[in-house]
């Protein structure tokens, strides 16, 4: 059970004593510092009053070493995001920090991608992919960056190096995110989500390019979910067409339309 150590560390992040969380919780610092330090174990109505106080649930108090989370799994834990209280299962991301204990972002190019399917939650694997530093992201959420290929997404060119933000509770999702989604057999894949968790557990994928059929997966052949941030290429994206342009091209569409019918009327004459 983790609750001693639990409680320690989200107070000392609230910069809160003990004798201040004990006058809030209308408990005597002496019990409480006999929770912290293992004396003494807490009955249900003190689980529930802990539970209140730092906005988590019981099961996360107790079940859940939250030492070992990143700072920002703890950050939206703080925020009200608590993995129990949403119904949701807890994703443990391996992950790599700089010098200065600041989390790093991680790149997976072309070549590691294959290797990043199988090894994603290695330790050792994560700790060998090259690493850099946006200065404009929040230090408080998780990035990483995918390099995407294929034209399914353009006008985001192929190649082009793709930084996601960790998703931590799926059912957060909205419909029209761009995502880069792990997957057990499909590999990484860039597409935008529709999220039909609720309806019957699937996400719906759909590609900016509209010749890409979009097509449905179920949760449980997903791993990650990286929600898009920015991306980074070395080709300026194709511009859209003018709409006289598409208006000449359907003209030129029907005028050869209109010549294979006349072609098929003589021969059947």
């Amino acid at each position: 059970m983790h609750f001693s150590t639990n409680i320690k560390l989200l107070r000392k992040r609230k910069g809160r004593t003990q004798g201040d969380v004990a006058g809030s919780l209308s408990i005597n610092r002496s019990t409480y510092n006999n929770y912290e330090n293992r004396v003494a174990k807490p009955g249900v109505e003190t689980l529930v009053a802990f539970s209140e106080y730092f906005g988590v649930s019981i099961d996360t108090l107790i079940k859940v070493d939250l030492t070992k989370l990143l700072e920002s799994q703890l950050s939206q834990l703080e925020k009200g995001y608590d993995v129990y209280i949403r119904g949701s299962n807890l994703r443990v991301l391996a992950t790599t920090v700089d010098q200065d204990n600041e989390e790093n972002i991680e790149l997976v190019a072309e070549k590691a991608k294959a290797g990043y399917t199988n090894g994603f939650a290695d330790p050792e694997f994560i700790r060998i992919l090259p690493t850099f530093k946006l200065p404009f992201l929040s230090k408080e959420k998780k990035y990483r960056t995918f390099q995407i290929n294929g034209d399914s997404m353009l006008p985001i060119p192929h190649g082009s190096y793709v930084t996601g933000e960790f998703v931590q509770n799926w059912e957060y999702i909205r419909n029209g995110e761009a995502c880069i989604v792990l997957t057990l057999n499909e590999g990484i894949i860039f597409k935008i989500v529709e999220n039909m968790i609720d309806e019957n557990g699937m996400l719906r994928l759909h590609s900016l390019n509209p010749i890409y059929v979009p097509f449905s997966i179920h949760i449980s052949e997903i791993k990650e979910v990286w929600k898009f941030t920015n991306f980074i290429s070395s080709e300026m994206p194709e511009g859209r067409p003018q709409e006289n342009e598409i208006v000449e091209s359907i003209r030129e569409i029907k005028k050869d339309v209109k010549g294979i019918n006349e072609r098929l009327r003589a021969v059947s004459e």
